[in-house]
């Protein structure tokens, strides 16, 4: 098989998360694995960088062993890209001409889009991710008969525009992370022509945790929910640390302590600062033993794509509670039997006394969540499915 070329906005060497992450270990794996692979991308550095500014430089290197193409991209109208954001994020309708502003103004590089085009003959598939960028939409009309789709689709205002509608239904194939994203990319679209799979994402399985080494290293030894992730709002951190304040309002004898990793800061509420340790960024590791000490893993977000946290959580043996509202978080939930979901403040209130009642059952659900990940999200497993599934849609050994 020629080589597949993934065409991605931004590739950092060194995102810790996110879906630039998720495409360096896949590439590493597939390259591995036989499958020769190359990134394209822009010089811009990343989704919370400049994007007006190129930081990399232009033309080939190496990140981890892969070869990476970037291309420099062109001065935005910065201001009318995110007037037509505010617009739609307020539900507002947007006109074409708007949707085009969303696009034109996006994350684009001309150069890169005629790379696709000349050297087409060179590549067996082109992959895009995500969906909502001018790299994507505009990159995929190059070569419609050899342009496959990671969309990362989420329920959002973006996902219903008109012209990702009318243009992503001619792409050759799509690749779901979770059977949540193809169903809703089936209520919006009219994949009928498209080729669809949900192959998931790949997960390292074999975690090592010890809830005793991190108990005393932090010296944390009543029973604690643990958040993992971005302090920022989006990820409704602030209304699990509402929710926390109101049970030890309520049950003052209680001896729940909320435990916090990752970047980012919060303010958290007077009331409660002597049950909420932030740990700010710990190593891997850490994070693994600290799992497993955990009573389970909270991830009270709304919106996911597929919430590596949750299989982490599993592989160290805990349970999970998360949003209902989430509809990714809660099918994985229900799917494995692994953890409880949450609409409103009693039923997270309840979902605490059970776990905190039913410790058996608690490990019982981390056992499950376990043996699901174990199961669906091994690496060989995916990188198997990838393969298979490009040599299907490429028509090339």
């Amino acid at each position: 098989m020629r080589k597949i070329g993934f065409v991605i906005p931004w590739y950092g060497e060194h995102e810790p998360d996110g879906i630039e992450a998720e495409l360096r270990e896949l590439v590493a794996r597939l390259q591995k694995a036989g499958t020769e692979v190359e990134v394209l991308t822009t010089c811009i550095q990343g989704f919370r960088s400049d994007w007006n500014r190129n930081y990399y430089a232009a033309g080939t290197s190496l990140v981890n062993n892969i070869l990476v193409r970037r291309f420099p991209t062109y001065r935005r109208d910065t201001t009318a890209f995110e007037q037509v954001v505010r617009k739609m994020n307020a539900g507002q309708h947007l006109s074409l001409s708007e949707e085009q502003t969303y696009i034109e103004e996006n994350i684009n590089s001309p150069q890169l889009y005629e790379y696709l085009l000349t050297a087409e003959e060179e590549y067996a598939l082109y992959v895009f991710l995500p969906y909502a960028f001018g790299t994507t939409y505009s990159g995929i009309q190059i070569a419609l008969e050899k342009s496959v789709m990671i969309p990362c689709f989420q329920d959002e205002a973006s996902l219903s525009m008109r012209l990702f509608r009318q243009e992503y239904v001619h792409t050759k194939a799509m690749i779901y992370h979770t059977a949540t994203e193809m169903e809703l990319a089936g209520r919006v679209y009219d994949f009928s022509t498209t080729e669809q799979i949900c192959i998931g994402a790949g997960v390292e399985t074999e975690i090592q945790a010890d809830a005793t080494i991190f108990r005393k290293a932090f010296q944390i030894h009543q029973p604690y929910l643990l958040y993992v992730g971005r302090k920022d709002a989006s990820k409704n951190l602030p209304l699990l640390l509402c929710y926390f304040a109101e049970l030890k309002h309520r049950h003052p004898d209680s001896p729940l302590q909320l435990v916090l990793i990752g970047e980012g800061n919060t303010k958290i509420p007077v009331s409660i600062q002597d049950d909420v340790y932030d740990l700010g960024y710990v190593t891997e590791q850490d994070k693994y033993h600290a799992m497993a000490a955990a009573l389970a893993l909270c991830q009270p977000s709304g919106q996911e794509r597929f919430a590596p946290v949750l299989m982490e959580s599993w592989l160290c043996g805990r349970p999970v509670l998360v949003s209902a509202r989430c509809a990714v978080t809660k099918d994985f939930a229900r799917r494995t039997n692994g953890g409880l979901y949450f609409r409103n403040y009693f039923e997270f209130e309840g979902s605490i006394q059970y776990l905190l009642e039913h410790p058996d059952e608690a490990n019982q659900m981390g056992e499950n969540g376990r043996d699901y990940v174990r199961t669906h999200f091994n690496w060989q497993r995916i990188i198997n499915r990838y393969q298979t599934f490009f040599q299907k849609i490429s028509g090339e050994e």
